[in-house]
């Protein structure tokens, strides 16, 4: 259990590091969608570092030996980067909505500080919630006779109450995930059915009708499978924690510690690919990926951060249909 949850770590602290570092080194990727990216990879990496060790202490050897204190601490940073990096691809997808359905349009509607808005939003309200939750104690409002009866040296569980087991899971995955989900399935219709009409204009022009139905129809089945991996990352990794947030308190906490943990420890899994489902479905990225696996930016000498990766000035319109 100890090497598989320190090869999830490592992936994820690397993963991340890498979409970081490609952002930040490589100026033509500084741009507002890559400052979202960016940002929930920061959040993964903290994550990472922060959270993900101490849990997976606790997990295996099912105590905790850090104190009281920083049991608290632990909660809060955990419930904030998780729900700071759901919050992250809930604008990620609005992003992804204007790059589709309004290209024309999307330099004038996702600027700087519309994604530094989308950025305090996404780190403030976690913060509040996380913090405020835990220190407040509202979530154990109503069964403190059951927590304290659980209570003892090397314990850190957060126990939460009927109200807040379900306010929780709204607040951090149900509200930003239908959101989600509901734009990504509305940009599938909107790039299938632009498929559809390049392909009636390609009949109807009779010129290179072939050539052109196969690229729209390649081009669909890319959107299809890019938004399908999305969604379903999303809903596998982080579904089954919430239902037993919510279900937990109504079934007088019976769950199986094991089971509990094996669902944690898959939401986390989530922050592990997210550098793959952002960053390594657009070439750029790869390209960046390569470069700095192979150490190929050192062979630049000071210019590697000028490398072009794309030439078309309309990329945000193309990175929308990869």
């Amino acid at each position: 259990m100890y090497g598989f949850m320190v090869g999830a770590i490592v992936l994820t602290m690397c993963g991340n590091l890498m979409v970081i570092f490609s952002v930040l080194h490589f100026k033509q990727l500084h741009s507002p969608t890559n400052m979202l990216i960016c940002s929930v990879a920061t959040t993964d990496f903290l994550l990472s570092i922060i959270v993900m060790p101490y849990s997976m202490v606790r997990t295996v050897d099912s105590c905790w030996y850090f104190g009281d204190v920083f049991c608290k601490l632990h909660t809060c940073c955990d419930i904030m980067l998780c729900t700071t990096s759901i919050f992250h691809l809930c604008f990620i997808s609005v992003d992804r909505y204007y790059a589709v359905c309004t290209p024309l349009h999307y330099l004038n509607k996702i600027t700087v500080p519309v994604v530094q808005g989308f950025l305090a939003i996404s780190w403030f309200i976690p913060f509040l919630f996380a913090f405020g939750l835990v220190f407040s104690e509202q979530n154990v409002e109503g069964i403190e006779e059951y927590v304290a009866s659980l209570y003892c040296y090397g314990f850190c569980t957060l126990v939460f109450n009927k109200l807040w087991g379900v306010m929780s899971s709204f607040i951090a995955f149900f509200l930003p995930g239908t959101v989600m989900v509901g734009i990504y399935l509305h940009i599938f219709v909107v790039a299938k059915k632009h498929a559809q009409q390049i392909a009636q204009v390609s009949r109807a022009s009779h010129s290179g009708c072939d050539t052109k139905g196969k690229i729209s129809t390649k081009k669909e089945n890319k959107a299809t499978k890019t938004l399908s991996i999305v969604m379903g990352a999303f809903i596998i990794c982080w579904l089954p924690f919430f239902v037993l947030t919510i279900t937990d308190p109504y079934i007088d906490f019976t769950t199986p510690e094991d089971l509990y943990n094996a669902f944690l420890w898959l939401g986390y899994f989530n922050s592990t690919c997210n550098p793959i489902i952002y960053g390594l479905f657009y070439p750029w990225f790869r390209k960046a990926f390569r470069m700095i696996m192979t150490g190929s930016i050192f062979s630049y000498c000071f210019k590697s951060s000028l490398i072009c990766f794309y030439t078309d000035v309309s990329w945000t319109s193309q990175k929308a249909v990869n």
